[in-house]
């Protein structure tokens, strides 16, 4: 809202302030100037009538009222003003202007009043008989002694001096002029000096706020250079802090701006693709990869809802969930069929104000399209070349098999080399069964053939414990299983059973002679967890995060001597991802080794 100037906003109030002191200032001196003049004009006229009592008080104890009139005009006209000797009882004997013979009584007249009762009177009217206003001055004329009066009354008459207001109302009117021409001049420089003190203040702020828009403008090149000698010092110290403040939001402008080129630049160059979607689904930003990867234009695509843009279900599912969650999540996403299928590893997070408010969500996109594709022909090869040799492999067992069980006429070397290569074609033999149903569990889980079923828990557990009881029962250990009937999830029976299997198996070969190998499940806030603990050899720390990797040995010399293949915990970790659960392990030298695995009860 755009107000009113600040020059505007000081000088009319104290013009105004101004002008009505002056006027009130003006009213009260004009009023004192009245009184001034009334009160010398019957200050004036009591005196001269004082001055008459003595002449007008022997004519009248003598009452000689022909003389008394000829006194009235004698000093009427030495006192130039209108002279009236009056009886106590009202009756007029002598005036300098009209005869008294056709004269009223004057007793009821208020300067007559006041006189017979000893005082001055004093009155002011419109008089019928000069036709003016008068003002008129009364003053009491008593008698010397009673032996002077017999009547015994102390007031012989009143003698009333008038003059007419005119001269006091012209001299009065001259004197109001002036001090109305006073005025007026008092009011002209009056608001003049205040127009100035009023440009004074306003200008250095006026010119504050020019400077201040061309700040807001981003135009930090002048300065505010006033002066205190010119300016006020509150003025001064503004100017100095917007100077300041022009400083520091050019040094943090410069700062956002070069941040944001460098932030712009990486944006740019990033191979993945970056998409910023705002609260709403609607898509505010995206790099270049993101253009590239997605065959969209720089056009196309910005402000629009998601589901217009990029139509994959599984992508805006993907969104949503980011948009739901208040941690960041991770899948993996493809985009097309057959020749055009993309994989992406997406990750998603939230974006937040300052507040703490959603605004959106940050998705990012890196394409593994060649890195499936490897993997895909890597497990191909696997299965393929595990195929092919699973063929010769049993063939030179099966002869290997028969001519250790021939007629005896081998040598005893002969019958030890056959022993070792025997040994060595059932280790590879069995190597081959790993990687082929390694190849077969991915295969499935790839193409989510995996069914899986709601099934109680125990009796695969019980079916596992049975499956490894000789091998325990070779070195004396003792195995104890720990399962409610009730408990149960949603599992591929089969595939559960190798993965514990495999654990037991792993927990039997790493523990002493007449050990304990504890199989224990247990549900807790929606998650169930199946834990094999052995109390063996233990595993070193540094071996524990990559002891679940295709042919990883933590040690290889007693590895090899016990028979594995290096495959067993592998095919446990993709038998427990392809469930949606996740295995972890816990152990320490010379203590033993927990795995556990957990699945969701859903």
């Amino acid at each position: 809202m755009k107000g009113r100037r600040l020059l505007w906003q000081i000088f009319p109030p104290m013009a105004l302030v101004m002008i009505a002191t002056v006027i009130g200032a003006t009213f009260f001196a004009s009023l004192y100037v009245r009184d001034f003049y009334l009160t010398r004009a019957v200050a004036d006229l009591t005196i001269r009538a004082q001055l008459v009592l003595r002449e007008t008080r022997e004519t009248l104890l003598t009452h000689d009222f022909k003389r008394v009139n000829e006194l009235c005009l004698e000093i009427s006209q030495e006192a130039q003003a209108r002279m009236t000797v009056i009886l106590a009882d009202g009756t007029v004997v002598a005036d300098s202007v009209e005869e008294p013979a056709k004269m009223d009584n004057h007793s009821d007249r208020e300067e007559v009043v006041a006189a017979l009762a000893g005082n001055v009177g004093v009155s002011s009217r419109f008089s019928r008989t000069t036709l003016k206003n008068m003002i008129y001055v009364a003053v009491p004329v008593s008698a010397v002694s009673k032996k002077q009066y017999p009547s015994g009354k102390p007031i012989l008459g009143v003698v009333r001096l008038a003059i007419p207001l005119t001269p006091v109302s012209t001299l009065l009117q001259g004197a109001s002029l002036k001090i109305m021409f006073g005025s007026l001049a008092i009011i002209v420089l009056g608001a003049i000096v205040t127009l100035s003190v009023s440009r004074k203040i306003s200008r250095p702020l006026e010119e504050l706020q020019r400077i201040a828009q061309r700040f807001g403008q981003h135009n930090f090149d002048q300065k505010i250079t006033f002066t205190t000698p010119k300016v006020s010092r509150e003025v001064a110290g503004l100017s100095e802090a917007l100077n300041q403040m022009a400083f520091d939001l050019n040094e943090r402008i410069e700062t956002v701006t070069q941040q944001k080129n460098e932030l712009e630049a990486v944006f740019k160059s990033m191979i993945e693709a970056v998409i910023v979607i705002d609260i709403n689904e609607k898509i505010e930003r995206m790099n270049e990869a993101a253009l590239r990867l997605l065959g969209l234009s720089s056009t196309r695509g910005i402000g629009k809802a998601v589901v217009e843009t990029i139509r994959n279900v599984d992508f805006l599912k993907f969104v949503r969930e980011t948009l739901s969650s208040d941690t960041p999540i991770e899948r993996e996403l493809v985009f097309g069929d057959g020749a055009t299928e993309q994989h992406f590893h997406s990750s998603g997070t939230m974006l937040f104000d300052s507040q703490g408010h959603r605004l959106g969500a940050l998705i990012v996109l890196n394409d593994v399209t060649k890195m499936r594709q490897l993997e895909t022909v890597r497990r191909e090869f696997v299965a393929n070349v595990s195929h092919e040799l699973k063929t010769p492999i049993t063939a030179i067992k099966g002869f290997i098999e028969t001519i250790c069980d021939g007629d005896g006429s081998r040598t005893e070397d002969t019958d030890r080399f056959l022993k070792i290569v025997l040994k060595q074609a059932n280790r590879l033999n069995a190597i081959v069964d790993d990687l082929l149903a390694l190849s077969r569990i991915e295969q499935e889980e790839e193409h989510h053939e995996i069914e899986l079923q709601r099934k109680q828990l125990k009796p695969i557990l019980e079916n596992s414990v049975d499956a490894v009881t000789t091998k325990a029962l070779e070195k004396d250990i003792q195995l104890t299983l720990q399962c409610e009937d009730t408990l149960s999830a949603q599992i591929n029976a089969h595939l559960l059973e190798q993965a514990v299997t495999n654990l037991v198996i792993n927990a039997i070969k790493y523990s002493h002679e007449k050990g304990e190998v504890r199989i224990s499940a247990s549900q807790e806030n929606g998650v169930v967890t199946i834990q094999v603990t052995d109390f063996g050899c233990g595993i070193a720390k540094e071996h524990l995060p990559r002891l679940f990797e295709r042919f990883y040995r933590s040690d290889k010399a007693r590895s090899r001597k016990l028979g594995g293949t290096g495959l067993g915990l592998a095919i446990v970790k993709h038998i427990i991802q392809a469930h949606g659960g996740s295995v972890s392990v816990q152990s320490a030298l010379g203590k033993g080794s927990c795995f556990s695995i957990r699945l969701s009860q859903q």
